[in-house]
């Protein structure tokens, strides 16, 4: 494996890892072991952080992975990609407001909050593992100029 499968392969454990996580916290909440609960959680907060911190370095660094496979599926790809960007973003910015909700103690809107929150993160992670089946193990593409050599011309 070289730099350019090996690191989205570990950053996609990291959301799966997150999603595992955040369904055992879930139910750990259903059976109101709190303490528990916030353990578990917290680190698939982390875990979702540290995908994050994975992801955009290589994309930053290394760069993305285009395309590999037929042009006539290239639309739907994109589709799909674009929602699962959209997903993803909505999550984080549920994530952190249900996470903030919750060390805040403000129980009532952390438990509404957290019940959308979860859905979304299970639907970004699935959308997520996709992406990555079909730029990796499906359809493997080309790969794109970093970020930072986009920036400064180089």
């Amino acid at each position: 494996m070289d730099i350019y499968t090996i690191m989205p392969t570990i950053s996609t454990a990291f959301i799966v890892i997150s999603a595992i996580l955040v369904a055992i916290g879930w139910r750990l909440a259903i059976q109101r072991k709190l303490e528990a609960h916030k353990k578990v959680m917290t680190a698939g907060a982390a875990a979702a952080l540290i995908f994050f911190i994975i992801y955009s370095s290589r994309t930053i660094l290394v760069g993305n992975t285009a395309w590999g496979g037929p042009d006539s599926l290239k639309p739907y790809y994109l589709a799909f990609l674009l929602f699962h960007i959209v997903l993803a973003t909505v999550a984080a910015v549920f994530g952190i407001t249900t996470l903030t909700l919750g060390f805040k103690n403000k129980l009532a809107k952390h438990r509404k909050w957290g019940r959308v929150t979860s859905v979304i993160w299970f639907f970004t992670a699935i959308t997520g593992t996709t992406v990555y089946v079909l730029l990796y193990l499906l359809y493997p593409g080309g790969h794109t100029k970093p970020v930072i050599h986009a920036i400064f011309g180089w």
